[in-house]
């Protein structure tokens, strides 16, 4: 069997080498023609040079949560690099309409790429042009990359710089949309809690002036006083103990209730205080969102197209099918003479 196998093979080996020699003269031709021929397209294609540019996103998005939260256990590292999740949000985010139509807008793409306005498809075609020259990459660190191939290294680079830019206003543009509503609610909830905290203050204040600071301890000074007045019998001072008495229990239940109440309040107030400060900073000021690991700069060499590369695939494919085309003629003859 092995013997059989080996026959076979060395068999099929003489019958190419046998081909190849037939035909020699016709697939010297082929390739030396595929050669010239790919070695003048490869001239032809526009010459492109690629800028990259490397980001980390942060961790961290809220200044308040990282820099000003009193949990220290909790509070986050505006120092640490973003993990996964942070780095599929910057990708969705680099991939989003608002970024690509400000740089169309501001490079003026639509005319760089040699798209004519009057196209009914003019947008699908920039969109596309866009894709296949602009790419944004995870890379195996949890980094992105970007990178921009143009035909002018200058304005590769300077795409590839301005986008790694707008990632942070256009992910600051959002975070403060919401940011705003957040401290529209707590603000006004602070002050109304505000405004209730100093209308009981005040309702306290009017208490006082009428003598009334302590009930629990005046109450029981009181209440012993006048008892040894009234043991003593001295009317003077059982009448003066019996106004501060009155007094006491016409405002004592009220007093109490406004205290407990307004220590309460008072809790909820720095409560929210501490929010609408926090919030405050969300919205007035801005943190980075991302850590630059190389900024892009002008390429000196072109990446593309890479002519040797498209000079031999294209030689080895027309010698492929030009092989593929004299087997299927000489089949064709076999078969007619038969």
């Amino acid at each position: 069997m092995d013997t059989k196998t080996q026959d076979t093979e060395n068999f099929n080996s003489l019958n190419i080498l046998y081909f190849i020699y037939k035909w020699r003269k016709s697939l010297v031709i082929i390739g030396v023609c595929a050669i010239v021929i790919s070695s003048i397209i490869s001239f032809t294609i526009q010459k492109k040079y690629k800028s990259t540019v490397i980001l980390f996103p942060a961790t961290t998005s809220s200044i308040s949560k990282a820099l000003l939260s009193e949990n220290n256990f909790k509070q986050d590292d505006v120092l640490e690099f973003g993990a996964e999740e942070e780095a599929e949000q910057m990708l969705q985010i680099l991939n989003s309409d608002e970024i690509r139509t400000k740089i169309c807008e501001k490079y003026n793409l639509m005319k760089h790429y040699d798209i004519d306005t009057a196209d009914k498809f003019k947008r699908t075609k920039l969109y596309d042009e866009f894709q296949s020259n602009i790419t944004f990459k995870r890379t195996e660190y949890l980094s992105v990359k970007i990178e921009v191939m143009d035909i002018n290294p200058d304005t590769a680079a300077l795409i590839a710089n301005d986008i790694g830019a707008l990632h942070d206003s256009t992910k600051i543009r959002m975070q403060r949309e919401r940011a705003t509503q957040a401290l529209r609610i707590v603000k006004k909830e602070y002050f109304d809690k505000d405004a209730e905290v100093k209308a009981m203050t005040d309702s306290i204040k009017v208490i006082n002036s009428y003598g009334l600071y302590d009930y629990e301890s005046q109450s029981e000074v009181t209440t012993e006083q006048y008892a040894i007045a009234i043991s003593k019998g001295d009317q003077r001072a059982i009448k003066a103990l019996e106004a501060k008495l009155k007094i006491i229990g016409n405002y004592g239940s009220s007093y109490v209730s406004l205290r407990d109440n307004l220590e309460l309040q008072r809790k909820q107030l720095n409560l929210l205080k501490t929010k609408y400060e926090g919030t405050k900073v969300d919205v007035e000021q801005v943190l980075p969102q991302k850590f630059v690991v190389s900024n892009a700069f002008p390429a000196e060499k072109k990446s593309y197209p890479v002519r040797w590369l498209i000079v031999v695939v294209s030689t080895m494919a027309s010698l492929l099918m030009a092989v593929i085309g004299i087997l299927l003629i000489e089949n064709i003859k076999q078969f007619k003479v038969k």
